[in-house]
């Protein structure tokens, strides 16, 4: 771990410059920067000054964060594809059942539809990004094409059809497919 580094992080990160670190924690701005240079090494009862005054604890600040993915491309995407209702959905965030929303990658053939769901608590959007889709919510029936999108509590059995075919983002919150 590259100690003074990652005290300078949070000294940016808590807007404060190495002279306002150094006075609040009693020490000369110089010993700040040789910190952040790494130059020298504190003892544990200055690094718990400096920490406390930047917001944290030891430990909090000698527990690694496990790298966040936050971007993710084809090679990421889960991909089901089912032939008797002619769609593809590719899951384009791993493992977003556990969070609050789902988005996915959702591709109707000529003539493809979804299942039909279930009435549940929550939210459904989309964004058509190709073709057309109807929205069927309970008898009802409703047209999206490319550019447009849609929104609706999904109260009401509901599914996706398309007759021309069509690729768009469906976002559905809690996840539910």
């Amino acid at each position: 771990m590259d100690i003074g580094q990652k005290l300078k992080e949070l000294r940016i990160l808590k807007g404060l410059t190495q002279e306002e670190l150094a006075d609040r924690a009693e020490l000369s701005k110089g010993f700040i920067s040789q910190l952040e240079r790494d130059l020298t090494s504190p003892s544990i009862a200055t690094l718990t000054d400096i920490l406390q005054c930047l917001g944290t604890t030891l430990n909090e600040f000698f527990t690694a964060d496990a790298d966040e993915q936050i971007v993710f491309g084809a090679e990421d995407y889960f991909v089901k594809e089912d032939g008797e209702l002619k769609n593809t959905i590719q899951w384009i965030i791993p493992n977003a059942q556990k969070n609050v929303m789902e988005p996915i990658l959702l591709t109707l053939e000529k003539g493809g539809s979804t299942y039909p769901d279930t009435p549940h608590e929550g939210e459904e959007f989309g964004y058509v990004l190709q073709g057309a889709v109807l929205i069927h919510i309970g008898t009802k029936s409703y047209r999206a094409k490319k550019g447009e999108s849609f929104y609706f509590t999904p109260d009401k059995k509901h599914y996706l059809t398309s007759k021309t075919g069509a690729v768009l983002i469906w976002i559905s919150s809690p996840p539910n497919f």
